[in-house]
């Protein structure tokens, strides 16, 4: 074919596109392209989506239906029609969509035979895509890099609009590198959008921005797969996935589609869940997997709407649009059917607990809250155990409104005094129950006995609720000391910063650990509530959490007479009572072919080499899963997929899956491209407390450095000009910028600090939350916010569109207090309120009701609301911290005062990492030890 380039208007070029074997017109100033040749009035609106001007012709690999088939489905005989689609009809409803957006897309459902019926069904839109509404996650700027110092030029924008057509190559990744020497930590990177997943044209058969998983329930360290182990060793980039499978819903988010017709495709082969990633085959009739290419039926009932009784549209099922889908499970997935919920609250009634206002604090907040326990079905059942050196009972006869107390003293051989009445139906037992609330603070309130017979508590309520399973809620005051599981204090401030240190973190009695797998048989879950003035063996206790899938709360030095500490307790209890668990779960995680789950971190039993046990799922608590490549892959991209086998509260089996669709690659540097440094950030937490228990804590902290140095020195072989010789830069790509800050902050983290100074509880108790906070918890706890109050913006603190108008944040050092200042620090877990030598009378006036700063007193605080406009914005800054971030936690408030209490004042500056503090160094010192040790100069850090 001759060029046609002597006939075109000016400002037009013509290339030629080897794939469609014709040319491609360019207007050289807009970049807009067509497939006809341009005449001298062509109009250019820009207001047209460039992807309107989609091309007719066909791509070589689409996947086509059998050509009687399909003349029998459209009611047509020709199959050159531009109407006729790929499997799923991406292209054709994006073309559709995109030139008629007033008119539905295109939709297939095999069994609407005649054209008549098929033009009905096209008559109303399909809910689950607009026009205009992309995803923030699926087609955003590079992570941290909206196209800055980057220019597009044709051939890109021609790539761009190849693959909004379902056409042409894969988009590839823009690789921006960053010299750390000279770029300073920006705590906004670390809220940025992961890395974009380019998958390739046709991937997908849903064009709904809902099709790949959101990150908040599950990301991947790196969001483009590695071909081969060699290439993922080569870039020494972890590869794994971070997963809430059960995150909460904030609101004006969407729920969870639950899909209630029981018709569940699932491959026959790897038991995937169908989902928007399958190929349909054969006229629409099978379907092929794509995760091991089986090819499947499609059910008789898929394309049936239960609900009408009419035929239905297939590409309406929640499960081709949603990446995260609930159905509901038929009696095929059921052992039992399904059991109600049930709740044993184990309260310690010892002296201390006593002294302490626990006991009356938990019984108020559980009364308080007894309407918030999920018992929609009113099935759930409920009992009460005290304990001190013997175990008190409660029986609570239906309709009856008090309680019997029945004392068992025998803690050798614990068994129930009573076989019914103990255990009791909420609904029918309400006011018995709420009798004896209210009268357990004055039955116990002169109790002088010292002493906790916790471990055959655990027994007496793994008794009375093992036939069903449920939850069981301690709450001690006391370090165990009687029966199975008794400790003994191990606190020596000699061990302290030594290598004996890592053995106070682990479980010093087998009891806990085995009888956590009793518990996980027999689908019970524990939640530990610990308060106490002293050493209370949280590295022990914490072990039932640990294998029951149940979480751990540390009140360290509770004292209910102070309101912030009560406060703070039956706030988390009361959200913690009011959460809708997941009850009797199995967790699985799929993976395409030549991918394997190596090893699993987080709070669960591993039941066989990748079934995973949750007796009780609680909302927000993530898992970190390694991933092996274990042979080539040569799929262009793969995908994974967690199933989770549970029962509602409410007592519904269902089944939750989460699939996430990743492209893969053969080039190091979109390995590089696409890390998600918060994903790699929360992965290396869970693996430091891995090796802190397993080895020792120099060894945790080691293997986070050498890991971060192994990236770095992989990075200037690979992508710099370097090479491996030495250099005077310390180059990362632009989305790991903040990576180096995020270990730096993990080495000064409690969990796993170098030091003397720390309590093996409150270290014990930091890993708890390292290994199971979500990412958004975690990138806090690990890199804490720092806002400057008194000079923050007029609109901060104001409510804007999006709820209260937080300051910007600053970087952590201490270079930017001032001493007239007020400043807040915050890690998710406490708040600290800084306050300056030289504050003016007026701040402290405005702030604390209190005449100057010498009236001002440090320590744990409530804040006054006070009749200004700077005390309302202070007061709504500190709200929405703590309201802002899925989670219970209500973090405490404490007032810092710049020439305070020593001990306060450098607990609120230790979080400020970017400083210097004790042995450990500062970021710039930290940037220089990497450097060196990049260019193979020095030790470690």
């Amino acid at each position: 074919m001759a060029s046609p380039a002597a006939q075109l208007p000016p400002g037009w070029a013509a290339e030629w596109d080897a794939t469609h074997q014709r040319y491609l017109f360019i207007e050289t100033a807009t970049g807009r392209t067509q497939w006809e040749v341009p005449s001298a009035g062509t109009e250019v609106t820009d207001e047209q989506p460039m992807a309107s001007q989609a091309p007719v012709a066909h791509h070589s690999k689409r996947r086509q239906y059998a050509v009687g088939q399909t003349q029998v489905y459209y009611g047509g005989d020709s199959l050159t029609d531009p109407s006729y689609g790929a499997a799923g009809g991406q292209q054709q409803q994006q073309q559709q969509q995109q030139q008629q957006p007033a008119a539905g897309g295109q939709l297939f459902t095999p069994g609407l035979m005649g054209e008549q019926q098929f033009a009905s069904q096209q008559a109303t839109q399909s809910a689950y895509y607009q026009p205009g509404q992309e995803s923030e996650y699926i087609n955003g700027p590079a992570y941290g890099q909206p196209q800055q110092g980057y220019v597009q030029g044709p051939v890109d924008q021609l790539a761009g609009q190849f693959g909004q057509m379902g056409m042409g190559g894969q988009k590839q990744f823009q690789l921006y590198t960053t010299n750390l020497l000279t770029s300073p930590p920006e705590p906004r990177e670390l809220y940025r959008v992961p890395p974009e997943i380019r998958l390739p044209p046709n991937s997908c058969i849903s064009p709904s921005p809902f099709a790949n998983a959101d990150p908040s329930y599950k990301r991947c360290t790196v969001n483009a797969i590695p071909t081969s182990s060699s290439l993922l060793s080569k870039a020494k980039v972890p590869l794994a996935l971070i997963i809430t499978p059960y995150r909460s819903l904030k609101e004006g988010e969407e729920p969870v589609p639950l899909i209630t017709d029981t018709v569940i495709a699932r491959c026959r082969r790897c038991r995937t869940y169908i989902n928007p990633y399958v190929h349909f085959i054969d006229g629409g009739n099978r379907w092929r997997c794509c995760m091991c290419n089986m090819a499947n039926e499609v059910p008789q009932l898929f394309d049936w709407d239960q609900v009408r009784n009419q035929p239905g549209d297939r590409w309406a099922r929640a499960e081709l649009n949603h990446s995260v889908v609930e159905f509901v499970a038929p009696t095929e997935y059921m052992v039992r059917p399904p059991q109600p919920s049930v709740y044993v609250f184990l309260i310690d009634v010892s002296h201390s607990a006593v002294q302490s206002g626990m006991v009356a604090t938990a019984s108020r907040a559980l009364l308080e809250n007894l309407n918030r326990i999920p018992d929609e079905d009113e099935r759930t059942k409920i009992a009460i155990i005290c304990y001190d050196v013997s175990l008190y009972f409660f029986s609570l006869p239906p309709g009856s409104t008090d309680a019997t107390m029945l004392v068992v003293s025998d803690i050798e051989d614990v068994f129930l005094p009573k076989p019914t009445d103990l255990l009791v139906n909420l609904a029918e037992s309400r006011s018995a129950l709420e009798t004896l609330l209210g009268r357990i603070p004055e039955m116990f309130k002169d109790n002088i006995i010292v002493g906790s017979a916790m471990g055959p508590a655990l027994q007496a309520g793994f008794k009375l609720m093992s036939p069903i399973g449920g939850k069981i809620m301690v709450l001690s005051s006391t370090l165990p000391s009687l029966g199975a599981g008794a400790l003994k204090s191990r606190e020596d401030p000699k061990v302290l910063g030594t290598t004996k240190e890592s053995a106070l973190l682990q479980a010093a009695s087998p009891f806990y650990k085995t009888f956590a797998i009793e518990c996980s048989r027999a689908h019970v879950s524990v939640d530990m509530f610990l308060f106490s003035a002293g050493y209370t063996d949280v590295a022990s206790l914490a072990f039932l959490p640990h294998y029951t899938s149940g979480q751990t709360y540390y009140y360290p030095a509770f004292n209910a007479g102070r309101s912030e500490d009560a406060l703070k307790f039956a706030h988390e209890f009361g959200e913690v009572l009011a959460m809708p668990i997941m009850l009797e779960a199995v967790m699985r995680v799929r993976a395409s072919r030549g991918l394997r789950m190596a090893s699993f971190h987080g709070n669960f039993f591993v039941r066989s080499t990748d079934l995973l046990a949750m007796p009780a799922v609680p909302q927000d608590q993530s898992y970190a899963i390694e991933i092996q490549i274990e042979e080539s892959i040569t799929s262009p991209f793969v995908a994974f997929q967690t199933a989770v086998l549970h029962t509602t509260c409410y007592g519904e089996r269902r089944i939750r899956v989460i699939t996430l669709a990743l492209p893969t690659t053969s080039n190091v540097s979109e390995i590089f491209a696409s890390a998600d440094q918060v994903a790699i950030g929360t992965l290396l937490a869970n693996k430091a407390v891995e090796r802190a228990v397993t080895y020792k804590l120099e060894d945790s902290r080691d293997y986070i450095f050498q890991k971060l140095v192994d990236i770095l020195v992989s990075y200037k072989t690979n992508m710099t000009s370097g090479g491996a010789g030495a250099s005077a830069q310390l180059a990362i790509s632009d989305n790991m910028k903040m990576l180096p800050v995020l270990v730096l902050g993990l080495l000064k983290n409690v969990g796993i600090r170098q030091s003397a100074q720390i309590p093996p509880d409150i270290r014990a108790y930091s890993q708890c939350l390292l290994t199971t906070l979500p990412s958004q918890l975690l990138i806090p706890y690990i890199y804490p916010t720092f806002y400057s109050l008194h000079n923050m913006p007029p609109e901060a603190g104001t409510v804007g569109e999006n709820g209260v108008i937080m300051p910007p944040a600053l970087p952590l050092t201490s270079e930017r207090l001032e001493r007239h200042g007020l400043f807040l620090i915050e890690d998710g877990q406490t708040i600290f309120l800084y306050v300056g030598r030289d504050a003016v009378p007026q701040l402290v006036l405005d702030v604390f009701n209190l005449p100057n700063y010498e009236a001002l007193r440090g320590g744990k605080t409530t804040l006054p609301v006070l009749d200004n406009p700077f005390s309302q914005r202070v007061n709504a800054v500190i709200q929405k911290t703590r309201e802002m971030r899925r989670g219970v936690y209500y973090p405490h408030l404490y007032v810092v005062k710049d020439d305070g209490e020593p001990p306060l004042r450098l607990w609120a500056l230790s979080a400020l990492i970017q400083d210097r503090a004790d042995v450990l160094p500062s970021y710039q010192q930290f940037i220089s030890s990497l450097k060196d040790k990049v260019n193979g100069i020095g030790g470690g850090y």
